[in-house]
C-alpha cells in the first residue's frame, strides 16, 4: 500500500490527498443512534492485549548490555544469550546504525527484537534488506536471518531556508538525497550556491524506500524526488519526475518542459562553489591569474561525476592537475575534472550523464580537497553555467503526452497537500 505522510520544517502532520470537500456533493441522512453502555466497552479495552515497541539505532561503541539498556530490556539472561548465540550476535556486528525494535514483558525481559539493517547481498544492497529476528517462543530464545524487498512509499515534505537548504530539509525530516536531487531540478533556474535567499520555501513529493514500513536510516541517497516546488527570491519554479515507457527518466516542467539538458550544471550533487570563471589570485604562484573553469570544495571523496554523455579521452595523472580525467562530448565539446583523489573510468570507456568518474582530493597543484572543473568548446574555455543552461533539452513524444498530464495532474495536488502543511505548521 502506498502511504503519504507530510512534513514541515516548523511541524509535522498528515497531508490526505483528497478532493476539496467544498466541491464535493452534499445530503443530509438523519439516523436514530443507539448509545453502548460503557462498562462493556471498558472490560473489552481492559481485555484488549496492548503491545508496546521500543527502536534504537546501534551505535559503534554499543555492547549488548548498553543497548538493551537504551531499549529498557531488564534481562540479564538474555543478553548473555544474544552474546553467545551465532546467529543472535550479529546484531552488533559489522557497521553502526542498525534499526532494532524490541517488546518486553511486564517485568522488562526480553520477548521479541528485530534489527533492520543492509543486505549483506551487495548486488540487493539497494533494493532488498536483512531482518535479523530474536524471538521467545515456549520460554526459550531462537534466532533467525531473512532477506526481505525494500517497500516505497511516497511522501510529502515542505520547508523554508534559513541558514541552507540542508538544514532546511533536515528540519522537515526529509533525506539529504532528496535534497540533492531537488537543488538539481532547479538548478538552471538559480543558483543554489549564490542566489539562495533567507526566506525562500520549497515542498517536495519523493519516494522513500522502506524496511517493514520504517524509512531506513542507513542509505540517504535512497529514494527519487518525484516532485517539487520552490520559491526563490518570489519567483516560483515547479518540476517532476518522467519516465516514458521503457526510456530514461528526465526533469519536466508541470506543463511539459523538459529540465534535463545535455549538460548538468554540476559535476556534483551539491558543493560549495569556491572559486569562479574569473580573475583570481593563484593560491600557490601568488599571481593574478585568469580561472579558466570552477572549483568546487567538498571532502576527500566525495564522488564526482560527468555533466554529459561522452567517452574517456583521458584518465591518469597530469602534472599540476594530479589525478585527471577529460571527456569528449561529440561537436568539439569537453570537460576536465582534476586533483581527483580517485579515477574510477578508463580511457575509451563510454560514459552517461551523471556517472561518476572518480572522487574529491587534493593530488597535484592543490592547497585543499577540492573540485577543478572545466569545459572546452574547440579547444577555447567557457563558463560551465552558462554552457549548461544553454544546451538542448530533451523532449516528451505526442504518444506518452497524455501519460504525462495525467501524472502532472496528480503531482500538482501533491504539491498542494504538502504547501498545505507547512501552512497549517506555521500557525503552531
Amino acid at each position: 500500500m502506498v502511504v503519504l505522510t507530510g512534513f514541515g520544517a516548523t511541524a509535522f502532520g498528515i497531508a490526505p490527498l483528497a478532493p476539496d470537500a467544498e466541491l464535493l456533493p452534499k445530503r443530509l441522512v438523519t439516523e436514530i443512534v443507539t448509545s453502548v453502555p460503557l462498562e462493556p466497552q471498558l472490560e473489552a479495552l481492559a481485555e484488549h492485549e496492548l503491545q508496546l515497541y521500543r527502536s534504537e539505532l546501534t551505535r559503534n561503541s554499543d555492547t549488548v548490555d548498553t543497548l538493551l539498556r537504551r531499549l529498557n530490556v531488564d534481562d540479564i539472561p538474555a543478553a548473555s544469550w544474544i552474546r553467545q548465540d551465532p546467529i543472535a550476535r550479529k546484531l552488533l556486528e559489522g557497521r553502526a546504525g542498525k534499526m532494532v525494535q524490541v517488546r518486553v514483558d511486564e517485568s522488562g525481559a526480553l520477548e521479541e527484537l528485530v534489527a533492520r539493517y543492509p543486505s549483506t547481498n551487495s548486488e540487493q544492497a539497494n533494493t532488498h534488506f536483512t531482518r535479523l529476528r530474536i524471538l521467545r517462543v515456549d520460554g526459550a530464545l531462537h534466532a533467525r536471518i531473512e532477506t526481505a524487498p525494500l517497500e516505497a512509499q511516497v511522501r510529502i515534505g515542505s520547508g523554508s531556508i534559513r541558514t541552507s537548504l540542508f538544514a532546511a530539509t533536515d528540519e522537515a525530516r526529509i533525506p539529504d538525497g532528496i535534497a540533492s536531487q531537488m537543488a538539481e531540478m532547479f538548478a538552471a533556474d538559480f543558483d543554489f550556491h549564490r542566489e539562495l535567499r533567507r526566506g525562500d520555501t520549497f515542498s517536495v513529493v519523493y519516494e522513500a524506500l522502506t524496511a517493514d514500513g520504517e524509512p531506513i536510516t542507513w542509505n540517504q541517497a535512497a529514494g527519487r524526488l518525484l516532485a517539487g516546488e520552490f520559491v526563490n527570491n518570489g519567483r516560483t519554479y515547479s518540476g517532476m519526475w518522467f519516465r516514458e515507457g521503457n526510456g530514461r527518466g528526465s526533469y519536466y516542467t508541470l506543463d511539459g518542459k523538459s529540465r534535463r539538458r545535455t549538460f548538468l550544471a554540476s559535476p556534483m550533487e551539491f558543493s560549495r562553489v569556491t572559486s569562479g570563471f574569473a580573475m583570481r589570485m593563484h593560491p600557490i604562484q601568488q599571481t593574478w591569474r585568469a580561472h579558466l573553469g570552477i572549483d568546487y570544495g567538498a571532502p576527500a571523496g566525495t564522488a564526482v561525476r560527468s555533466v554529459g554523455d561522452g567517452s574517456v579521452e583521458f584518465a591518469g595523472w597530469q602534472n599540476g592537475y594530479g589525478n585527471v580525467v577529460q571527456l569528449s562530448h561529440g561537436n568539439g565539446r569537453a570537460t576536465t575534472y582534476a586533483h581527483l583523489s580517485r579515477i574510477d573510468v578508463k580511457q575509451g570507456q563510454r560514459v552517461e550523464q551523471g556517472q561518476r568518474v572518480g572522487t574529491v582530493g587534493a593530488t597535484g597543484w592543490a592547497t585543499g580537497p577540492h573540485l577543478h572543473f572545466e569545459f572546452r568548446v574547440n579547444g577555447q574555455h567557457q563558463n560551465p553555467l552558462t554552457i549548461a543552461k544553454a544546451s538542448e533539452a530533451t523532449t516528451i513524444s505526442p504518444a506518452g503526452r497524455d501519460q504525462f498530464l495525467s501524472l502532472a495532474g496528480s503531482r500538482r495536488m501533491q504539491l498542494e497537500s504538502a504547501r498545505t502543511v507547512a501552512l497549517l505548521g506555521s500557525f503552531d
